[in-house]
């Protein structure tokens, strides 16, 4: 299954999102701040990035812009955020402005995650 790092400064979204998420199989990472979100996606080895766009120090649009220019670029990000006008929308696979349902959320990550393994969908 997919692993997945989640970078947000509200606590509650980020225990909110990782227990969901782990409900439905991922393997989830979280990060309370830009800084320590690039820290751990550059450590890590991640198959989705969800953040969020308002942070202190390094915001969504510093993490995205960080792993654009890294050697893990490809790998797909998901800006969540209140303040969708503040982000630089391009850079981002998906963005889902805040409020959003966890099905918008759960299609998302579907629509940027390869299917399992043919042994793993039988199993």
């Amino acid at each position: 299954m997919s692993t997945i790092l989640v970078i947000d400064d509200e606590e509650g979204i980020l225990q909110l999102m990782h227990q969901a998420l782990t409900k439905y199989g991922y393997n989830v990472e979280t990060a309370d701040d830009g800084q320590e979100g690039i820290r751990k996606f550059d450590d890590g080895c991640f198959d989705i990035v969800i953040t969020d766009i308002r942070m202190p120090v390094i915001d969504g649009n510093g993490v995205v812009a960080h792993i654009r220019k890294s050697e893990k670029q490809f790998v797909p990000v998901i800006a969540i955020s209140g303040t969708p006008w503040l982000l630089k929308a391009d850079n981002f696979d998906v963005v889902l402005p805040k409020p959003f349902a966890l099905k918008q959320l759960f299609e998302s990550i579907r629509s940027l995650t390869p299917p399992p393994p043919r042994a793993a969908m039988s199993a």
